[in-house]
């Protein structure tokens, strides 16, 4: 399950709760839409800011709505303790695999780092995928870390960060990587404007957040790269180009919230507080953005 395209939903949120009837209409698109895996409660899926319950109730309903698409589910949390615990509740909602990363207020060492990965496999009975976002947790991975990491029993996946636009860094940053890794265990790049280059410089998978409420353009994509069309894949990443600057400028995670209401998926606000939406100027660029794009629901 850790290749192609894996799409990461957003987890729509009151002040109350989840709202279980959107998140379970943005799964059931994904699996009818033919994504490879979803990942539920990623950072798109905002479980940093959710209660033990309500993870475990969304990991829950994710399982259900997405039928026999395999179901990543977020289990980052401060305390190891928290993470065991979060990890037990995935597992028993049916996960197929989850998704960790280091979570902080004090730095963590690489060792303290390595021990989280090291007490969490332990206790696994599936596969994991690390989770380097070093823009939302602040920790920052060597490659050489990785490459202990990597060796743990169950450990299956690393989910980088975004590589170089150039062609030669990115398979440079890859190879690198792949060289310190087992065979077993998959690359899989994030940061969406990043996601042609990191699948045509040899990553397996695609941990996408477009993918999450735009699974037809971010499977064009990927299905390109797979095939061995560079090109293609890179001018389907270019037409998305408007969507990318709305990332960087707003975080993406702002601009799928708006996205998701735009097209009816979701009420809002949709995000808890204190995040909030875009503002009314940026929602206007996004509504023409989506239409210029040909981007539906």
């Amino acid at each position: 399950m850790f290749s192609g395209l894996s799409a990461f939903p957003l987890t729509p949120t009151t002040e109350t709760g989840i709202d279980e009837q959107a998140l379970r209409t943005l799964v059931a698109r994904l699996a009818a839409a033919g994504v490879d895996s979803i990942g539920a409660l990623g950072s798109t899926g905002g479980y940093a800011y959710l209660t033990r319950e309500q993870r475990a109730r969304a990991a829950t309903i994710a399982v259900e709505a997405a039928d026999a698409v395999p179901v990543m589910v977020g289990i980052g949390a401060l305390r190891t303790a928290q993470v065991l615990a979060l990890a037990e509740d995935a597992q028993k909602a049916g996960a197929s695999s989850v998704l960790l990363a280091p979570m902080t207020y004090q730095p963590l060492t690489p060792d303290e780092i390595f021990s989280l990965y090291e007490d969490v496999t332990r206790e696994l009975s599936v596969p994991l995928c690390v989770y380097d976002n070093p823009g939302t947790t602040h920790v920052h991975f060597t490659d050489e870390l990785h490459g202990r990491i990597a060796e743990l029993p169950n450990v299956a996946a690393v989910k980088i960060p975004p590589v170089s636009d150039d062609t030669a860094e990115a398979k440079a940053r890859v190879d690198a990587l792949r060289a310190l890794i087992p065979d077993t265990v998959t690359i899989g790049v994030s940061g969406d404007w990043s996601a042609a280059a990191g699948l045509n410089a040899g990553c397996e998978a695609w941990y996408s957040v477009v993918g999450g409420l735009f699974p037809a353009a971010a499977l064009a994509l990927t299905r390109a790269a797979q095939a061995g069309d560079a090109a293609r894949a890179v001018a389907l990443s270019e037409g998305l180009e408007p969507l990318w600057q709305l990332f960087r400028r707003y975080g993406s995670l702002r601009v799928m919230s708006a996205a998701a209401e735009q097209l009816g998926l979701a009420e809002g606000p949709n995000l808890p507080r204190p995040l909030q939406g875009l503002p009314l100027s940026a929602r206007h660029e996004l509504a023409a953005a989506i239409a210029s794009m040909g981007l539906t629901a």
